[in-house]
C-alpha cells in the first residue's frame, strides 16, 4: 500500500492541473456524456473540483488528457476519447497564452533531444564534472546520462519500483546524488551501476530537491511533508525536520558562498534557511501575500532570486538586509516562471505557462530581459542547470526531452 499511495502522491504533484490552488467550495462538473468517466477516472489522481474549475481549447485538453496518460493515469483507448470529448465540450476556455519574444544582443542557440525512453517525463538536468548530462526520467524510474560530444544515452534503471527519481546533484567523487519520491536519496556509482539507498526515517516522506554543500553533505526538501532532510555521505545518517509553517510546500534548494543553505516554500510567500549543524530554520517573508516561489537561483552577491508562479514575477531577495525587488516576467502573469539558474549576475529561466515555453535572460545591471521559444515547445521545463558560462541544460518533461541553450559571448 505504501508504493501505491507514494504513486498516486507524485502523479498529482506532477499534474498540470495541479498549480491551480483548491477553492475553498466544491464546484461540480456539468452533466454530460462521460461525466462518470471523468469522476472515475481523475478522481483517482487529484480532485474533480480543480477539473471543474479548469478551461482549455479542445486541443489542449487532448494535450493534457495525453500527459495524464504518460503520467501514469490508467484510461482505455474509448475511456480517454470519452474523457477527451466530455472536457472539450463542457470546459472549454481560451488558449494558453503566447509567450513574447523580446529581442535583444545576445545571440543564443537551443538544441534538442529526445530520451530512449517514451514517457520518461525528464524531470531534472545535471552537468556533471566530466562534462556529461544527466536527467531523472521519473516516469521511467530510471536516470539518464548524455554524451554532448557523442549525442549517445545510456540509461540506469533503478533497483526499487516506481523509485520516481525527482532531483538529482552530483559529488566531487563522481557519484549522482538523486531524490526518489518513494521514500529514499539514491547515490548512484556510474562506473558500476550501484545504487545505495538512504530510507526516510519515516512512511510517508517525499524527497524533492536535492541540494550538496561544500562540505558534501546531502540536503533535500519534501514538498507533500512540509520538511526538509539531510544525509551524512560519511554516516549514512538521515535527519528530517518540519517546516515553521505547516503545510509550505519547501521546495527549490541552493546554497550560498558562505555555505548557508536556502530554500524556498511554494504553499507560502516565504524563502527560509536552515541551519547546518542545529537544523533550525529561519523564514522570510516576501512583501506580496500572493507570491509563490517554485524554484530559486542565487548569484555572486548571494542574492536570491525566485520565479513567482502564482503572479508572473521575477524577484529577488537579499536575506542580509532583508531588501526585495520584483519585475513582470515578459510573458504577462499567467507565464508560470519555473526552471531557473544564475550564470555569473546573469540570470536564466522558463515560463511554463505559455505556448512554447520560453527561455527568459535577465540582467539586473540593465533590467531588461531577452527570451527565446523553445523549439519544440519544451513542455514544462521545471528546472534547469548552467554549465560554465554559455550553457544552459533544461530538462523538457512535456516532450520527452532535454536541451540545452548555447550562449554565444
Amino acid at each position: 500500500m505504501g508504493e501505491v499511495r507514494y504513486w498516486q502522491a507524485a502523479v498529482m504533484s506532477a499534474v498540470i492541473l495541479c498549480g491551480a490552488i483548491a477553492a475553498q467550495s466544491q464546484t461540480a462538473l456539468p452533466d454530460g456524456n462521460g461525466k462518470a468517466v471523468v469522476e472515475a477516472k481523475c478522481a483517482m489522481c487529484h480532485e474533480l473540483d480543480r477539473v471543474a474549475r479548469a478551461r482549455f481549447t479542445a486541443a489542449d485538453w487532448q494535450t493534457t488528457i495525453g500527459r495524464m496518460v504518460d503520467y501514469g493515469a490508467e484510461m482505455t483507448a474509448d475511456e480517454r476519447r470519452v474523457v477527451t470529448d466530455y472536457l472539450s465540450a463542457n470546459l472549454v476556455g481560451e488558449a494558453m497564452p503566447t509567450g513574447k519574444v523580446i529581442p535583444g544582443s545576445v545571440e543564443v542557440t537551443i538544441r534538442e533531444w529526445t530520451v530512449p525512453t517514451p514517457g520518461s517525463r525528464p524531470h531534472d538536468p545535471m552537468v556533471a564534472p566530466d562534462g556529461s548530462v544527466w536527467y531523472t526520467g521519473q516516469m521511467a524510474n530510471v536516470l539518464g546520462r548524455f554524451d554532448p560530444k557523442t549525442e549517445q544515452f545510456k540509461e540506469y534503471h533503478l533497483k526499487t519500483p516506481r523509485s520516481l527519481p525527482h532531483g538529482l546533484q552530483p559529488d566531487k567523487q563522481g557519484n549522482v546524488w538523486f531524490t526518489a519520491q518513494a521514500g529514499y536519496i539514491g547515490k548512484l556509482d556510474p562506473k558500476t551501476g550501484n545504487v545505495t539507498e538512504y530510507k526516510m526515517p519515516q512512511s510517508g516522506l517525499d524527497p524533492h530537491t536535492p541540494i550538496l554543500d561544500h562540505d558534501g553533505m546531502v540536503w533535500f526538501t519534501m514538498q507533500g511533508a512540509s520538511m526538509v532532510g539531510r544525509v551524512n555521505p560519511k554516516t549514512g545518517e538521515v535527519k528530517v525536520v518540519p517546516t515553521p509553517t505547516p503545510r509550505a510546500n519547501p521546495y527549490g534548494m541552493v546554497v550560498s558562498s558562505k555555505n548557508e543553505v536556502y530554500f524556498c516554500e511554494f504553499r507560502t510567500n516565504k524563502l527560509a534557511k536552515i541551519d547546518r549543524n542545529t537544523m533550525e530554520i529561519t523564514e522570510y517573508t516576501l512583501p506580496n501575500p500572493q507570491t509563490r516561489p517554485r524554484r530559486i537561483a542565487i548569484t555572486p552577491d548571494d542574492r536570491i532570486w525566485y520565479g513567482d508562479y502564482s503572479r508572473g514575477y521575477l524577484g529577488v531577495y537579499d536575506p542580509k538586509t532583508g531588501a526585495s525587488k520584483e519585475w513582470p516576467s515578459p510573458s504577462g502573469p499567467d507565464s508560470e516562471p519555473y526552471g531557473i539558474t544564475a550564470i555569473g549576475n546573469i540570470l536564466w529561466y522558463s515560463e511554463s505557462g505559455v505556448q512554447k515555453n520560453t527561455l527568459v535572460r535577465f540582467d539586473p545591471a540593465t533590467e531588461k530581459f531577452q527570451t527565446w521559444l523553445i523549439p519544440s515547445g519544451g513542455g514544462v521545463v521545471r528546472n534547469m542547470m548552467a554549465s560554465g558560462k554559455n550553457e544552459v541544460w533544461m530538462a523538457t518533461s512535456g516532450v520527452n526531452g532535454i536541451a540545452v541553450a548555447e550562449i554565444k559571448d
